[in-house]
């Protein structure tokens, strides 16, 4: 599916994406698929109508895929997105798939689940971590507040100098599981998805109050996807998600900033600070790779 774009009046910065690179990522085919299923079409509530650009959702007048970051990361997620979700102009985990590499996202369903998820649960590369409030955590053991250390599982064979096949231990690394959906239904699939089970629960305990406009919630202490995702990267430590979690916050604030000017029918100023902050934090991604 090509995507639209109105953004080539933006500078090209090392580390984002150019309009002709963008490849629709999990969740853009999550939705795709979604849409292939819909009896009739989905009408988001509020916001601009109209036409959309594929890529980014906004107004091709507001279109911000030249922003895009797409940035590796030690860390990767897992997105199981309620219903609907994959439709809504003002959903956030589509802006970790724009900035996280390694993204994954499926439907969820209280009865049935995908083969690729329960794959992607196996893989001996990955420690998942459910994250959610740990006040909802039984047996309580199983909350956790911080990531463990990589540990080591059996890797892949090397030829060391001597010409002798070696196993090499690779370390697994975090895998944040996100359950992407309004609180209460939140709730619901954290009580009705069994095989999460038997993974330690991140409850996460930030000090900031959320900066989310797009959609209300009845608590300040209620992050959006994205948010939530940021703070997951911090509490990794990989330099690399630590940059990643920077450049993830600011381009939050820059798809906040399009998204409410084209509600509003003004223009975007391409030069806001939020937008001075998303170069500056994937540039200094970019950097470090040198």
């Amino acid at each position: 599916m090509p995507f639209s774009t109105a953004s080539s009046d933006i500078p090209t910065v090392p580390g984002i994406a150019t309009p002709a690179a963008l490849q629709p990522h999990a969740v853009s085919r999550l939705r795709s698929a979604r849409l292939a299923r819909s009896t009739r079409p989905f009408l988001a509530r509020g916001g601009p109508k109209g036409e959309r650009c594929e890529g980014c959702r906004l107004r091709p007048s507001h279109c911000m895929c030249a922003l895009r970051p797409h940035l590796p990361t030690q860390a990767g997620f897992c997105l199981l997105m309620h219903d609907a979700e994959p439709l809504k102009p003002s959903n956030t985990g589509w802006l970790i798939a724009d900035v996280v590499q390694t993204t994954h996202a499926f439907g969820w369903s209280r009865t049935e689940v995908d083969p690729g998820l329960l794959a992607l649960l196996a893989d001996p590369q990955w420690q998942p971590y459910v994250v959610f409030p740990s006040e909802y955590v039984q047996p309580p053991e199983r909350a956790v507040h911080s990531v463990q250390p990589p540990s080591r599982v059996d890797g892949a064979m090397d030829l060391r100098s001597n010409g002798q096949p070696t196993y090499v231990p690779e370390a697994q690394k975090p895998l944040f599981i996100l359950l992407d959906a309004t609180w209460s239904e939140a709730r619901k699939m954290f009580r009705k998805s069994p095989y999460l089970d038997r993974f330690p629960v991140l409850g996460l305990q930030p000090e900031q109050i959320s900066h989310y406009r797009l959609r209300r919630s009845q608590r300040d202490d209620h992050f959006c996807t994205s948010e939530v995702a940021a703070l997951c990267l911090e509490l990794s430590g990989h330099p690399q998600d630590l940059r990643a979690g920077q450049a993830l916050e600011a381009y939050l604030e820059v798809y906040t900033h399009h998204y409410l000017q084209a509600k509003q029918q003004q223009p975007a100023d391409r030069n806001s600070p939020a937008h001075t902050r998303l170069q500056h934090a994937v540039a200094a991604a970019f950097n470090a790779k040198k």
